[in-house]
C-alpha cells in the first residue's frame, strides 16, 4: 500500500455527474478516508493537496470504492462553495464533447454555459497547462 500510485475518479454524489479523474498515493487515499475530504496526489507537482484548500470547492465524500484490481478509486462527493470541481472554474473537468466520426468537424464544443466561479481571482495569475 505505501508505494500505491492509482487513477482516481470523482462524481457528484446526487447528479452522477463526472468531475475529474486524478491520482491518489498511500497517502491522499488514507488521508481521505480519515478525513471524509478528497485529496489527490498531483504528480505534475509531486505532492498531495487537499480539493478546496485553496478555492474553499471543498469535496466532502458520500462514498468511496475499490475496482476489482483495486488499483483504481472512485469518490462519489458532496462539493462545496461554488459547487465546481475544474480549477477553470467550470463545474467538472469535463466540459467540452469531442464529435464523434459522424459529427462535422473535430473542434471540441463546450457543455457548460459558463464558469462557476474566476480561477484567477481564486488562484491569482499561475501558469496552466490546460488548453482551451
Amino acid at each position: 500500500m505505501e508505494d500505491y500510485l492509482g487513477e482516481q475518479v470523482t462524481t457528484d454524489a446526487t447528479s452522477h455527474e463526472v468531475l475529474k479523474l486524478g491520482w491518489m498515493n498511500a497517502d491522499a487515499l488514507r488521508r481521505t478516508l480519515d478525513t471524509g475530504e478528497a485529496h489527490y496526489f498531483g504528480r505534475s507537482r509531486q505532492e498531495m493537496w487537499r480539493k478546496g484548500a485553496t478555492s474553499g470547492l471543498v469535496q466532502t465524500v458520500v462514498e468511496s470504492r475499490s475496482d476489482d484490481d483495486q488499483d483504481a478509486i472512485w469518490l462519489r462527493v458532496d462539493v462545496g462553495g461554488a459547487g465546481a470541481s475544474c480549477h477553470l472554474g467550470y463545474r467538472s473537468c469535463f466540459y467540452r464533447t469531442i464529435p464523434t466520426a459522424e459529427q462535422a468537424g473535430h473542434a471540441l464544443t463546450f457543455n457548460e454555459n459558463g464558469k462557476a466561479f474566476d480561477p484567477v481571482a481564486t488562484y491569482g495569475d499561475v501558469p496552466n497547462p490546460t488548453r482551451l
